[in-house]
């Protein structure tokens, strides 16, 4: 209870920092969104309009005030609203969040499956002496750190010249709704999947050095049983660390890859907010993304315990207690 207690309190923590960040550096932007939304001269508006317009989203109060109004309107769930459409941000994020959801879904599980079918080739002991297969294993393991260089905008450019423009395989036009997400799933998937086949690789090549591994191996196991029963379930550890850490760069993919393929989504809105100075757009989409960032680390840090008994035992097992010092007794 006292390790629950301590993930969730530092889950808040991270929570009332990464909002005071945000709006802080949302404050700090130059520009201001109400003037740049309504200060056109051809709106015709007066300076007088134009104050009412500030004073009706607050935009007239001090910072100070307008953070604290910003805390206590997240708290009872009201995000406020665009400057932009006048529309409600809730209304908008509800529209958007399905379709953005669905892509990071399935962009998750493809690099998580990508990066299992790589570390898993690269590290299968039976193939060790052939000659072919080293040089497999050589490129898979050399493929990885290639994979995190490539920006996801120049991914998702280079899939569809090929597979749209060149080899006509994915349409582009009246595509169905399986058929346009092919190629931002694989756009997404692609740099996620290289750091967790690098941790993947390491971790496995870690534990299959330890003793245990040599004993199983002794009494008769395949590699394959060893590899997928013995191994893989220590060496995943790190890779479910990883795979938590990765859900910034899972929402920063999903906007660039949104925002390429023409995909209506979270990622376009924020692309569109950014692009009007939109800041109550802004800030709901940062700290939404944030809340779903920390939910997910507190739920991968929760499951330690429960995939790692050395870790289960030792957070459960009271404190040793402090040998109290001996009396001194004059002769």
């Amino acid at each position: 209870m006292h390790y629950v207690l301590r993930r969730t309190g530092g889950a808040v923590l991270v929570l009332v920092l990464a909002f005071t960040a945000a709006y802080v550096m949302l404050t700090a932007l130059p520009g201001d969104a109400v003037m740049a939304r309504y200060g056109s001269p051809d709106l015709g508006l007066s300076a007088a309009e134009l104050a009412e317009i500030r004073a009706a989203y607050g935009a007239d109060q001090p910072a100070l005030v307008q953070y604290f109004d910003s805390v206590t309107s997240f708290l009872r769930g009201d995000l406020g609203y665009s400057v932009q459409t006048g529309a409600s941000v809730s209304a908008l994020l509800t529209e958007a969040l399905p379709a953005t959801l669905t892509l990071a879904a399935l962009g998750l599980v493809a690099a998580v499956t990508l990066a299992v079918v790589i570390a898993f080739i690269a590290t299968h002991g039976s193939l060790r002496h052939l000659g072919a297969t080293r040089a497999l294993r050589g490129a898979l393991r050399g493929l990885p750190p290639l994979m995190v260089s490539l920006p996801v905008f120049w991914i998702g450019i280079m899939l569809l010249q090929v597979f749209s423009f060149q080899l006509g395989l994915v349409p582009v036009l009246s595509a169905s709704p399986l058929q346009a997400l092919i190629l931002p799933v694989i756009t997404l998937a692609i740099p996620i999947a290289a750091p967790l086949a690098q941790v993947l690789i390491r971790s496995i090549d870690e534990v299959s050095s330890q003793p245990f591994v040599a004993v199983t191996r002794a009494r008769g196991a395949s590699t394959w049983w060893v590899l997928t029963r013995s191994i893989a379930r220590n060496a995943l550890l790190p890779s479910l660390t990883m795979a938590g850490l990765l859900f910034g760069e899972l929402v920063g993919g999903a906007v660039v890859t949104e925002t390429v393929f023409g995909r209506m989504g979270v990622g376009q809105l924020t692309a569109q907010a950014v692009a009007a100075r939109d800041t109550p757009v802004l800030m709901a989409v940062v700290v939404l993304s944030a809340v779903v960032f920390v939910l997910i680390n507190l739920v991968v840090d929760l499951l330690y315990p429960v995939l790692d008994a050395r870790l289960r035992s030792s957070a459960s097992a009271p404190a040793a207690p402090v040998p109290a010092k001996r009396a001194m007794v004059p002769a």
